[in-house]
């Protein structure tokens, strides 16, 4: 159960099913809009097109559908999709890149150089004339 549990949330199954989902009502979207848009058209130039009977009211309710889908896909898929990924697959705490990190270790060793070393790549440090 455990490896059904993990190919669940670390993979982007959830992230596809997703896509899918609001891809194909937007689709219906589009068409919707598409075929009221042709029926505007003069007479002349609309049997050039497909004149289905769909009118304006159609694509309205192809808009609230689809911002009642995607409503319920974000509340009941998406945000409990995310809180199990972060209770389960907590993401690592905010700080420095690793390097970032290097990069100041090898600032603080080239700095920690006593006088006469050589502190930095090409010569020493000797300051400047007194």
């Amino acid at each position: 159960m455990s490896g059904f549990k993990n190919f669940l949330l670390r993979g982007n199954l959830v992230d596809l099913a997703v896509a899918v989902i609001i891809g194909t009502a937007f689709g219906a979207v589009v068409t919707t809009f598409t075929n009221w848009l042709t029926e505007q058209l003069p007479e002349s130039t609309s049997e050039y097109f497909s004149n289905q009977p769909n009118s304006l009211g159609a694509f309205l309710n192809a808009v609230v559908s689809f911002i009642i889908l995607a409503a319920v896909v974000y509340f009941f898929v998406v945000l409990p999709y995310t809180k199990a990924k972060e209770r389960y697959f907590p993401s690592p705490p905010a700080g420095t890149p690793e390097d970032v990190e290097l990069l100041r270790q090898i600032r603080d060793l080239l700095a920690g150089s006593g006088p006469g070393e050589t502190g930095a790549v090409g010569g020493s440090h000797a300051g400047p004339p007194a």
